[in-house]
């Protein structure tokens, strides 16, 4: 097996190698939690939860961190008399959580705050001050800041080079020795909250915006690890500056540099700065979740995406054919039936063995960068052959199929059956007392068929088919379902 990742860096494919077979370490930029997340935060964050899903599919273990920005020039200036900072921080957080949870993306090994390792973010600034790639600002604001052009690979992530990059925006000009140097601490200002501050050497103040993620992935993946990912938005300024002082202080840092692409409207990146965002929590209110996740899912993760209604529909439609497909497999004869629990059995005894059931096709998408859209082509294409068996009579032929579709839409996080996707208490009674009234109409029609009744047979039927509800005629009985 060998996978391949769009390196941003080397600007090509490169083949993955991991520093350790046995544990793949992970690095995701997460949300700065200044107000909710939009969907594009959310199509950020399933990018790399598939990425990691089938990391762990390939290898032994993945140690999977995503930060929260919890202090910020933003979250400062959303915070209000009545709510101060960091409960805003911490409720907004919650909102993420919320979206991520409610579309099935995997919670991370380690989820660590900015707030929580100011200590490690010292450390790394007092190192990079003695290797004399930072400085304190000379003017007593307490500022203390990167010198790009004291490192000589400053620009190597985008390649650009420091004349032709814009000034840094993450603090002001004060004490600055070159207008493209960014801030690592930002010392106190007295129109800012008393409580967002922390003793330094350099004076009270809080840390810049990049110096947190450099600090945070040294603590849980060490100086060196596999992948470093976020959204194409983050290549500049924030991850070419972690890389520059990462590097500077000596660690090797980030051995891939992974991408996703936006979410747009009309064509122009969805942002709250540019007010063109949609909630997260407005596209759950009124779309399935599941239906939610294989609308994100569907592109490719570095293209961009233009999300519509028309998604979700076709979204809708696809996932009602899996499941329609399973669930007619579901209904094969004693002999014919299966289970995610009899697969998961049978391949307890080898690793590799759960692997086997995904075909060639299917894992040779997955290994070319994460090619989902080709992934998904080969699970449809299983779907309708299984179909087509079933018809046949080929029972055998479709369990294979069924546990095919299984392994594959469990890869992907999109199985309909699975038990993240299983409804309510609520929903299953309403679908217990509709399968119970469906379920004596045909007994009603197939009494009338027997009586050779076969007008009221056909009235009947036509009820069901009226209230959008389709019957199967099988040898083993009649089975129904609602139309997609």
């Amino acid at each position: 097996m060998t996978i391949r990742l769009y390196d941003t860096r080397a600007q090509q494919l490169r083949d993955f190698a991991p520093l350790d077979s046995s544990n793949v370490t992970m690095y995701v930029c997460g949300p700065t939690v200044q107000s909710g997340p939009h969907i594009g935060h959310v199509r950020a964050a399933l990018s790399f939860d598939l990425l990691r899903r089938w990391l762990a599919h390939r290898y032994e273990r993945v140690t999977f961190v995503r930060n929260v920005t919890d202090i910020d020039d933003k979250v400062l200036a959303n915070a209000t008399q009545t709510e101060s900072w960091w409960a805003l921080a911490y409720r907004m957080e919650q909102e993420f959580s919320q979206a991520y949870a409610a579309v099935g993306i995997l919670t991370p090994t380690y989820e660590p705050r900015a707030t929580g390792f100011i200590p490690q973010m010292h450390d790394l600034i007092a190192a990079l001050i003695e290797r004399g790639h930072a400085y304190a600002a000379s003017d007593g604001s307490g500022d203390v800041y990167f010198d790009v052009r004291s490192w000589p690979e400053y620009g190597s992530l985008t390649h650009q080079s420091v004349d032709a990059m814009e000034a840094a925006a993450d603090a002001g000009p004060r004490g600055k020795r070159n207008p493209q140097d960014f801030a690592l601490w930002k010392g106190a200002k007295s129109d800012e909250q008393p409580d967002a501050v922390w003793d330094s050497p350099w004076g009270r103040g809080r840390p810049g915006w990049h110096i947190e993620c450099s600090a945070m992935s040294r603590r849980f993946l060490g100086p060196e690890f596999d992948i470093h990912g976020g959204g194409l938005d983050l290549r500049f300024p924030h991850h070419e500056n972690e890389l520059a002082q990462s590097a500077a202080a000596g660690d090797g840092f980030a051995r891939y540099w992974v991408h996703n692409g936006l979410v747009t409207v009309g064509g122009q990146k969805m942002s709250k700065s540019l007010g063109n965002f949609t909630l997260a929590a407005d596209v759950l209110a009124a779309q399935d979740p599941l239906v939610v996740r294989y609308a994100l899912a569907a592109a490719h993760y570095r293209s961009s995406l233009d999300l519509t209604e028309s998604s979700f529909a076709e979204a809708d439609a696809a996932l009602g054919r899996i499941r329609s497909f399973l669930e007619r497999a579901a209904r094969l004869p004693a002999e014919f039936a299966w289970t995610a629990e009899r697969a998961t059995d049978d391949d307890a005894d080898d690793g590799e063995a759960s692997l086997e059931l995904l075909p060639a096709a299917f894992a040779a998408a997955m290994d070319d960068d994460l090619g989902v859209p080709q992934a998904l082509a080969v699970l449809h294409e299983t779907v309708r052959s299984g179909n087509s068996m079933l018809d046949a009579g080929r029972s055998a032929d479709a369990q294979l199929a069924a546990m095919q579709v299984r392994e594959m839409a469990g890869v992907l996080g999109i199985d309909p059956l699975a038990p993240e996707w299983s409804t309510d208490k609520h929903d299953r009674a309403e679908a217990s007392a509709l399968d119970a009234l469906v379920q004596t109409m045909i007994t009603q029609r197939a009494e009338a068929r027997a009586e050779k009744d076969w007008a009221a047979a056909d009235r009947i039927r036509d009820a069901i088919g009226a209230a959008g509800i389709t019957l199967e005629d099988t040898p083993d009985g009649t089975h129904w379902s609602i139309d997609g």
